[in-house]
């Protein structure tokens, strides 16, 4: 590993984690392991991250200089706290989470420790397979951290090919509830109009919708940054 480089473990083998270690892997950083507890995040680590071998959560943390903590929201603190009265956070490690609810108030137990704290969340809906390594790079994240240490979780998310932007700590929930809006009525609306097609016989729904619906939201989209504008 060359100099600047990172030993980067991966907490969790959801459809993110493995995702974002890929894509530092490329940026040629170091994976050194990954924690996985059903057989489907095995076979996703595995598929997105070759060789990486799979590590009990202490040791994965012991090993690595960047930690991507990408578990669910309602195990975040807890893991953050458990680990930190362990004793397993380093000074001078870097702790990444990648939820959109929080900034880095909740790794305090980790900054207690000395390790360095950052947010950054991709306002992206992850497959957990190579093609959103593609979709990264047309993506951004947002990044919240201490003013010092900004420059940092801006470089990793450069790094990873996608986008920074910068939302405080105090506009983490508000960042939250946007992207998951978007999300879940861009679902519910596709959804609806699929099934309605589909039941009046039309054979690929999803396929006669993809003109339409990425048509129409390129549209909001650019309306929407006007609007940024004015």
């Amino acid at each position: 590993m060359r100099a600047g480089r990172l030993g980067v473990g991966v907490l969790g083998a959801g459809r993110v984690g493995p995702v974002l270690g890929a894509a530092l892997a490329n940026a040629e950083h170091a994976v050194v392991g990954v924690t996985a507890v059903s057989d489907a995040g095995r076979d996703r680590a595995e598929a997105m991250l070759p060789g990486a071998p799979v590590l009990e959560t202490p040791d994965l943390v012991e090993r690595s200089e960047l930690v991507i903590l990408a578990v669910p929201d309602d195990q975040l603190a807890d893991l953050v706290r458990g680990l930190a009265d362990a004793g397993i956070w380093q000074p001078g490690q870097l702790v990444v989470h990648t939820s959109p609810d929080h900034g880095v108030g909740i790794l305090a137990p980790a900054m207690a420790a000395g390790a360095i704290p950052l947010a950054i969340h991709p306002a992206m809906a992850f497959t957990g397979t190579s093609v959103d390594l593609v979709r990264l790079r047309d993506a951004y994240c947002a990044v919240t951290a201490p003013s010092p240490v900004l420059p940092i979780a801006q470089a990793l998310v450069v790094e990873m090919g996608a986008e920074p932007f910068v939302v405080t700590e105090a506009d983490r929930p508000a960042y939250a509830d946007a992207v998951r809006a978007a999300v879940s009525f861009s679902t519910a609306i596709v959804d609806q109009s699929a099934g309605t097609l589909a039941g009046i016989g039309v054979e690929y729904p999803g396929r006669v919708l993809g003109a339409l619906v990425r048509t129409a939201v390129d549209n909001a989209l650019a309306a929407a940054d006007g609007q940024a504008t004015l």
